[in-house]
């Protein structure tokens, strides 16, 4: 297991504060994101992920509190650090009459001449080639994300900055920004710094977490240690049906809830699903779906009755 203890800190906040009127949009954050992170801020819709990623990229001032950046005072250093950071904190808003390609070239003009080869790059990266001369209001919503990330690779960033990057995306769509985001931070060896407030998104992509709620941290760490201290739900379609019903009787750390319509919903002990996924293959049972059962409110609900061992 890799020593966290060693790993650069590219950004980190100390009690990091922002009111508007009488209200704590954030109260005291201390956030720390690793290099190599893929770092998931996750929250409810209002909680104060938006709030505090615009003080991060410098759209909103904070009202207490700092931000420092590889190393350097965030305002103190401003253009060093951004140089290096590139955030997209809504919806990607690109030249519609005009294609991927002449769109890219555009915008990276604005801050220094870019190749033919370097755009080209980026929307190979992005998996938008074959799309590179058409125009973009021919492009679905979750393209259109995708081009935009593929305009923040043509600064180089060290950190990539998503506020809710699958927000109105359908399934085929979110999945692909999904995909992108893991292969930037495995191919690329970027840090990714993303909101949201789904817990099945942090869960596929996220390799540490912030928790927040009303504008406070309520839990940081790893995915793996803050997800895996609960017993898991999940729902399973197998066959042959109740020859796996009878099977699932023999394992301790296992509890039908229910067995109907040839769906079986299970609570099961935290770091046996991979386990029970085997258990069924190796007894000739055929696990057509297998997927958690476990919302956000839940999450909330477990972490803040138990904040004191986290």
């Amino acid at each position: 297991m890799e020593d966290d203890s060693r790993k650069e800190v590219i950004l980190r906040t100390h009690g990091l504060s922002k009111k508007f009127g009488k209200r704590w949009a954030a109260k005291d954050l201390n956030l720390e994101v690793q290099r190599g992170d893929v770092f998931c801020f996750l929250g409810p819709n209002g909680a104060g992920k938006s709030t505090t990623i615009r003080m991060v990229l410098t759209l909103l001032m904070p009202s207490s509190g700092s931000i420092e950046m590889f190393g350097m005072d965030l305002h103190k250093h401003r253009h060093a650090v951004l140089s290096r950071v590139c955030g997209i904190v809504e919806k990607a808003d690109f030249y519609l009459y005009l294609s991927a390609y002449k769109n890219l070239e555009i915008l990276g003009s604005m801050t220094r001449r870019v190749q033919k080869e370097e755009i080209m790059q980026a929307l190979d990266v992005v998996g938008l080639t074959s799309r590179a001369f058409e125009k973009v209001k021919t492009f679905s919503h979750g393209m259109k994300q995708r081009l935009g990330i593929a305009q923040a690779l043509l600064t180089k960033p060290e950190l990539i900055v998503l506020d809710e990057p699958t927000t109105g995306l359908d399934p085929q769509g979110m999945k692909e920004v999904r995909g992108l985001i893991k292969k930037l931070a495995i191919d690329k060896k970027m840090t990714i710094f993303l909101s949201s407030h789904l817990l099945s998104e942090v869960e596929q992509v996220a390799t540490r977490m912030a928790v927040i709620n009303r504008g406070e941290l309520i839990a940081q760490g790893s995915v793996a240690e803050l997800l895996g201290k609960e017993p898991l739900e999940y729902s399973i379609q197998v066959s042959p049906f109740d020859s796996a019903v009878e099977l699932l009787k023999r394992l301790p750390w296992v509890v039908i809830l229910s067995a109907e319509d040839g769906k079986i919903e299970l609570h099961v002990e935290p770091g046996h699903a991979s386990e029970l996924n085997r258990f069924l293959v190796s007894n000739h049972v055929e696990v057509l779906s297998f997927y958690p059962h476990r919302t956000l409110e839940d999450f909330f609900l477990k972490i803040t009755e138990g904040i004191s061992d986290i």
